[in-house]
């Protein structure tokens, strides 16, 4: 049994943690297992969106304290104890979460651009409790998310924080009853997917790019981006199928 499973729907790519027993924990082979699986997602020009889950049970409990050496042997190097944390990719990510989604799980969670989740999600840096420090970039995105004070108190605390909750803080954008998150999710990759690609990609690049830079540089990164798009064509193009009366008032045929 694979501790990694990678299915394909359309242009839409889903990773699953398979590790059940170990309320999906990770060790050093699904670290590595979920770097290589990223790595093939980002290289394949077919498939346009990525989605990490585990389907409707535990999310992800973080780092396998059971295995915990070598999960952390080489912590400084490029790939980070969970294999993928420090990778950039080149098009959307989603994470679909329902149960316990804590510790390094969070901070997977975190790594992706969008968070989906279920009406039984629970967040939480449980690590706190154990002397295991946050090493996937948990005191780098989570701030960036949802603002200082709120990643400071989860940081600090290590309280568990309901679905609802971190709806309301922006942790969560998008909340679903029981067991709909992989739909939600999957919904979504599918509009994304509809989209002109450069023009989005290079949108989402400039907000990566421009993080913590003053707004002098972060226009001009914009600017960077966004002269590739135009140059492109896909600009032209969509302008005049905008002519053509596609896409009024918002809608995305």
């Amino acid at each position: 049994m694979s501790v990694v499973e990678v299915v394909r729907e359309g242009t839409t790519t889903i990773i699953t943690l398979n590790r059940p027993q170990v309320r999906n924990a990770i060790n050093k082979a699904t670290a590595d297992a979920l770097r290589e699986a990223w790595l093939e997602f980002d290289a394949d020009d077919s498939t346009r969106v990525g989605i990490l889950t585990v389907g409707n049970d535990v999310f992800c409990a973080g780092a396998d304290l059971k295995e915990i050496e070598p999960l952390f042997a080489d912590a400084d190097g490029e790939n980070g104890p969970l294999g993928f944390t420090r990778l950039f990719m080149n098009k959307p990510t989603i994470a679909a979460v329902a149960g316990y989604c804590v510790a390094g799980g969070l901070e997977l969670a975190c790594w992706c651009d969008l968070r989906v989740a279920d009406e039984s999600a629970i967040f939480g840096m449980f690590e706190r409790r154990f002397g295991v420090p946050l090493m996937d970039g948990g005191t780098q995105r989570l701030p960036q998310i949802i603002g200082l004070g709120r990643a400071l108190d989860m940081i600090l605390t290590g309280r568990p924080v309901d679905a609802a909750e971190a709806h309301m803080m922006g942790l969560v954008n998008y909340l679903t009853p029981a067991g709909w998150h992989i739909d939600k999710a999957l919904e979504i990759a599918s509009m994304l997917a509809k989209f002109p690609q450069n023009a989005m990609n290079n949108d989402r690049h400039a907000v990566y790019a421009a993080l913590n830079k003053s707004i002098e540089e972060g226009l001009k990164i914009e600017m960077r981006f966004g002269m590739q798009t135009l140059n492109s064509g896909e600009t032209s193009h969509g302008a005049q199928a905008f002519t053509r009366g596609k896409g009024r008032s918002g809608s995305f045929d």
